[in-house]
This record gives C-alpha cells, structure tokens and sequence, in this order.
C-alpha cells in the first residue's frame, strides 16, 4: 500500500506521457499523444485568481546517419494555454501560435473539462508531407512541460523558487519508420 501511495505522489508531481505516436495523414504527419497529470492545490488556486497557465510541447524527429552528425528532419512545439475569466465564470483553453490552424480557443464549464483538452490533445500536424523520407527510420523525442517563461515577471521569479510551479514530464524517445 507504501508503494502505491509514493507512486501515486510521484505522478500528482510530473507529467506522464501516456501514449505517443506518429500518424501519416493526407496532409502530413501528425502526433497523437495523451498525458495523465494533475495541478496541484497552489496552480488551481492560481487559476481561480486570474493567472494563465501555459503548457508547452516540443518535439524533435532526427535521422541517424552513420557517417555524419544526425539529420534533425523536425523540431516543433506548441503551446496550448489555460485561463479563466471571472466574469463569466468560463475556463478557456487557447492553442498558441499553432501553425497549421492559426491558433484556435474553446471555453468549458468546469476545469476538468478544459484540462481534458490539455491531456488529450488533437492531433497536432508536426510536419507537412514529404518532410520525411519514406521508410526511413526517425528518432523521435517528445516532452510536455508548464511553461514558466509565459508567467508575468514577478510571478517567474516565485515560480523558479517553488517546487509546486515545476510540472515537467521526462523526454519520452520512440523510433518511427516515416510512410
């Protein structure tokens, strides 16, 4: 029941990248992921008092080559933010700068709701068809973290300092053979 309990804490801690992979598409190649992680006391309560919190994806897809240093064939990320609005008593969650899309932003009810789009996110489109060589084998390196470069400046400061503020998950690599 120990070990339970300190693993259960540990994930209440991190981000833990629970699905990942690469899908060919007509447009191009896009990543599936799910994250399973939850905000502690002090990042809801910040929430609640009008601090937007922001969620960054970087992935990188590199060719080995024997004879030279690796082909970095994509370097990507995206961040999707979370922030809610008194007034309304709205949550919203706004994909930043997303390329493909021009960024987009939905409103929810409820903070579970609009966390569940930051845990399982759509399908993002990482590069375009034709960025991968067929049948190539690509190292592929993922990670989520909170953002704490988006924070207002007084509010970074705090954050580097505080444990509660360092929601990070580890680099999850996987190999993909490109279609």
């Amino acid at each position: 029941m120990l070990v339970f309990a300190c693993a259960t804490a540990q994930a209440a801690d991190g981000i833990e990248i629970t699905k990942a992979a690469i899908e060919a598409s007509e447009d191009g190649y896009r990543l599936d992921t799910a994250y399973a992680f939850d905000l502690n006391h002090g990042l809801k309560d910040a929430i609640q008092h009008g601090v937007q919190l922001h969620f960054t994806t970087e992935i990188e897809l590199t060719r080995p080559r024997w004879w030279w240093r690796d082909e970095k064939a994509v370097s990507e990320r995206r961040t999707i933010r979370i922030s809610y609005d008194v007034l309304t008593r709205q949550y919203y969650v706004h994909v930043v700068g997303s390329q493909q899309l021009g960024g987009f932003q939905q409103s929810f009810q409820t903070l579970d709701e609009a966390m569940f789009l930051i845990r399982r996110p759509n399908r993002w489109l990482i590069a375009p068809r034709g960025a991968l060589k067929r049948g190539e084998v690509y190292n592929v390196s993922l990670r989520m973290f909170m953002d704490r470069e988006y924070l207002q400046k007084p509010l970074q400061v705090n954050a580097f300092n505080d444990s509660d503020w360092r929601l990070a998950s580890n680099k999850k690599s996987f190999t993909y053979r490109a279609e």
